[in-house]
């Protein structure tokens, strides 16, 4: 049986962002004339299991700011 390892995520402590990896972002023009960005990544790459995580952080942190924005809360819940 192996043994659970707990150990905080690895952050950079300047502040600087991580290196992307295979993670590519795209600017596009939606129908609407809207810039967009769209961030994809390699499912082949050795650093899949990172680059998944950053662009996941990506989203959530997006979502946050846009519920902040709506609503007041980053959470959604409005309190």
């Amino acid at each position: 049986m192996s043994d659970i390892v707990v150990t905080p995520l690895k952050r950079p402590k300047d502040g600087r962002a991580r290196k992307t990896g295979s993670v590519r972002e795209k600017r596009l023009v939606n129908s609407r004339g809207k810039t967009v960005r769209v961030l994809s990544l390699d499912a082949n790459s050795a650093t899949f299991i990172d680059d998944l995580t950053l662009v996941f952080e990506k989203n959530v942190a997006k979502a946050r700011r846009e519920n902040k924005r709506v609503v007041g809360s980053a959470d959604g819940s409005g309190k």
